[in-house]
């Protein structure tokens, strides 16, 4: 095996953290009873924080008999995959992630399901990256027998697998050799400073993740390479979803139905409203105003995403990028198959458009 991957399988399967925290159920509802729970646990994020912050949990909340929302920062570790970590005293109700990490976290079994998917993205979301004074690299092109270090279960490597696929340079996986030396590195932090201090020559990242934003608005990063436009990524394996666990979604949809409303009235806001929005993000989640202010309008952003509204479309996105990626070598999607009746299943249908629980008139 390539010195580079001389990682365990566990690497690429779900962080302990998220499994912990997915699969946990919250003190007191064991049964899941039928009522809804009185507080629930939520990540903080850009869009969360401002939606706690003008009302618009509580509003819908209100509605069902949920008193409390607590946000629960993604932790100190930062590992991406582990948005839900580390909850004292209870689960998060419902987790973000990119549809393709979403997928992967499925295919190894933990038994979550979608209950909203975004629309498409687009080449701004997730490009890859170089170091801004590395003059030997300008584009993809000048990564032959170079390396890229990123999450593997993540858009950090579902967007430049395929970038470096199209360009006749692959990533290295377990199953063959490329033309790229790929590192697994799961926290962005480290992913920064692996690729300013040269020991490794490219990543992949959202721009508008607060871990990334600073040093692009400084200046230290350049972009080298994005997603086609009429690519896998754009079109399929870079929407957002959120997800939860299968029985908590069948004991609580009232939860998730006013969950996502909270959320689509907090977009509608923030987009009207970002310069207050940033204002808000940069008090609750302590970054600079400029900082915030990118992660809502920088055309990369996904926490003010729209939504797909229609199931089918949903699953045809999902069974495309899986069919692309599994053709092209994906290691784990190829060794953990997901049959026809799983991915049909996977798409909670009640939350999407003509289903009980949809908010999609």
């Amino acid at each position: 095996m390539y010195p580079l991957l001389q990682k365990t399988f566990s690497r690429f399967c779900i962080p302990a953290a998220i499994l912990a925290v997915l699969t946990a159920v919250p003190a007191g509802n064991a049964a899941f009873a039928a009522p809804p729970p009185a507080s629930i646990n939520l990540q903080a994020s850009s869009w969360t924080v401002v939606a706690k912050e003008k009302g618009f949990f509580k509003e819908e909340f209100d509605k069902i008999g949920v008193k409390e929302v607590k946000l629960i920062a993604a932790g100190a570790a930062e590992l991406l995959g582990a948005e839900s970590a580390a909850v004292a005293g209870g689960a998060i109700a419902v987790a973000q992630r990119m549809i393709y990490p979403a997928t992967v976290h499925r295919s190894n079994g933990l038994d979550i399901v979608l209950v909203w998917v975004s629309e498409p993205s687009n080449r701004y979301r997730a490009p890859v990256l170089a170091k801004a004074g590395n003059n030997a690299i300008k584009s993809v092109a000048d990564l032959d027998g170079k390396k890229l270090g990123s999450a593997r279960a993540s858009c950090y490597w579902a967007s430049p697998f395929e970038i470096l696929e199209k360009a006749g340079l692959p990533l290295d996986t377990r199953l063959r050799k490329g033309r790229v030396r790929y590192e697994t590195i799961d926290n962005p932090t480290v992913m920064i400073s692996s690729l300013l201090s040269g020991a490794t020559d490219a990543t992949a990242a959202h721009l508008a993740a607060s871990q990334f934003t600073g040093a692009w608005l400084s200046g230290n990063l350049k972009i080298i390479g994005e997603s086609p436009d009429d690519g896998i990524y754009v079109n399929h394996s870079g929407r957002v979803t959120y997800l939860a666990k299968r029985d908590f979604v069948e004991a609580y949809p009232e939860v998730i139905r006013a969950f996502l409303l909270a959320h689509e009235k907090t977009r509608s806001w923030a987009t009207d409203h970002p310069n207050e929005a940033a204002a808000i993000i940069a008090k609750e989640l302590r970054q600079p105003l400029e900082a915030a202010l990118f992660q809502i309008t920088h055309l990369g952003q996904w926490d003010f995403m729209g939504g797909e509204a229609n199931a089918d479309r949903a699953l045809n996105s999902l069974k495309a990028f899986l069919a692309w990626y599994k053709a092209n070598g994906d290691d784990i999607l190829n060794d953990r198959n997901l049959t026809d009746e799983q991915l049909d299943a996977f798409i909670a249908r009640q939350f999407f458009a003509g289903g009980k629980y949809s908010i999609y008139q």
